[in-house]
Formats: structure tokens, C-alpha cells, sequence
């Protein structure tokens, strides 16, 4: 992976640069799943994680838990969670937008003063696309997404997933992005896109 493809994975589509990775302990919490699952998914967010060399931890001091993650069958369900539309603004529109688009996941972002990710919000509508996929594949590939701030678009083409053998892993290059980002002397937000030659340094200088 060069500088430019580096580049792709943060540029929104309106052609601005932005990342972010977490600046706090991740503190996931799952609801909508049997226990099975949530364990495959607390799995998931332990070893994406690890590849990035940050930290989890059992509570945040100000939000208790900064990573929530819904699973559920229609998007109408999220109105009738408790105070969800206080983490989520116009949550009554948005529902109506991904509807109206036929959505099957949508993530919310929120940040800390210095840019870096203070929460996240992902939804999952589980749909037959989704029902069809692997526990473990279908966590795997949500908690890449949340890990750092993607473009939209970042894997619009290709899963940020591989097959080896029968696992499904990381695809290196997504490893070595993940790691090389999470690299403590980075900073941990960006919006100028010679971001991504340092982050390319890292990976080469890893390799």
C-alpha cells in the first residue's frame, strides 16, 4: 500500500482529508445479540485492538461505555431506545434517511477537543446481506471500521478482510495501517493529507 492509496482510506467524499483514531481506552458494549455472539464480538474488538497496540478498558470515566454497538431487525427499533436520541441528533430523521436508502449499517463518530475519537455509535440492521455472514466476519469487519475515522468510501471495493486457510483475518496491508496509525508519535488527528506519507513511513520502516 503507497502514499496514495494510504491517502484514499481518509479522503471523504467531498475531497477533504480526515483522520482520527482513538485518543481514550475503547470500552465496547453490545446489545441485541445472544451471548454466543457477544462474545465473538468482544473477541473482534480485542484483536483489532491488539494489532493497533491500544488499550481497552472496563469503564470510561466520563461516558461509561464509548463504544456501543446495535443489533436489530428494523431501523424503526432504534426510537424506541431510551435516550438514544440524545446521543444521536435528529435521530427521527436520520432513521427516515436510512430507510429511505435501504441501509443495512450506519456509524456515528463523536470526538475529544484534540480531534480524536471519544465515541462511537454503530448500527446494524440485519438484514439477509447481513444474516448471511459469519459472526466472526461480520464483527471483524465492524470493528476495523470503527477502529480509526475511514473515508466512506475506504472499503467500498475491498473487505478490509482475508482468507487464510479456514480464518478470516485482517488483510496485512489493513494490519500494518491500523498499527502503523496507533504509533505514539503520530498525532492522533489530521486533516492535511501529508498525514498519510508519515503514515507510510511507519509501514515501511515496520516492515
Amino acid at each position: 500500500m503507497d502514499h496514495t492509496e494510504i491517502t484514499r482510506h481518509f479522503t471523504r467524499s467531498d475531497g477533504t482529508f480526515l483522520f482520527a483514531r482513538w485518543g481514550r481506552p475503547i470500552v465496547p458494549i453490545v446489545f441485541g445479540v445472544e451471548d454466543r455472539t457477544l462474545s465473538v464480538v468482544k473477541g473482534a474488538f480485542e484483536a483489532v485492538v491488539a494489532v493497533a497496540g491500544h488499550k481497552m478498558a472496563e469503564t470510561d470515566p466520563e461516558l461509561g461505555a464509548n463504544c456501543m454497538v446495535f443489533f436489530f431487525r428494523d431501523w424503526e427499533e432504534l426510537l424506541a431506545v431510551p435516550d438514544l436520541d440524545r446521543l444521536i441528533p435528529d435521530l427521527g430523521p436520520l432513521v427516515e434517511k436510512l430507510i429511505a436508502a435501504g441501509a443495512n449499517q450506519y456509524r456515528a463518530f463523536r470526538f475529544d477537543k484534540d480531534g480524536t475519537i471519544k465515541a462511537a455509535f454503530v448500527f446494524l440492521r440485519m438484514d439477509a446481506e447481513m444474516s448471511d455472514q459469519p459472526a466472526e466476519t461480520l464483527a471483524l469487519t465492524q470493528v476495523v471500521q470503527v477502529m480509526l475515522l475511514w473515508s466512506e468510501q475506504a472499503f467500498s471495493t475491498q473487505s478490509p478482510l482475508a482468507l487464510a486457510g479456514d480464518a478470516t483475518i485482517l488483510r496485512p496491508e489493513i494490519a500494518g495501517l491500523i498499527r502503523a496509525a496507533y504509533d505514539p508519535v503520530l498525532p492522533g488527528a489530521a486533516r492535511d493529507a501529508s498525514h498519510a506519507l508519515r503514515l507510510f513511513a511507519r509501514m515501511e520502516r515496520a516492515q
